[in-house]
């Protein structure tokens, strides 16, 4: 099915409902997705973005293969 084919049935489909709740997440999604890029984050959130840079900076961070390696251990006492 193309796009327009798609996009047909979409606002088909919604002509035919009547559902409130079902119509506003709808709404809400396709709104989400033309704001694509942009995510509002909380202040938890942000404050987590800035601890885990502040340990970046201070070298405390794995790599993919430390993490890995440890993985494997913790595997095979499994």
């Amino acid at each position: 099915m193309g796009t327009v084919e798609l996009k047909k049935k979409l606002v088909a489909e919604i002509n035919l409902s009547s559902n409130k709740e079902l119509l506003e997440e709808m709404y809400r999604l396709l709104n989400q997705d033309n704001e694509a890029g942009v995510f509002k984050l909380s202040q938890s959130q942000k404050k987590a973005v800035t601890e885990a840079r502040e340990q970046v900076r201070n070298g405390q961070f794995f790599t993919d293969e430390q993490v890995n390696d440890e993985m494997e251990e913790w595997l095979k006492g499994k």
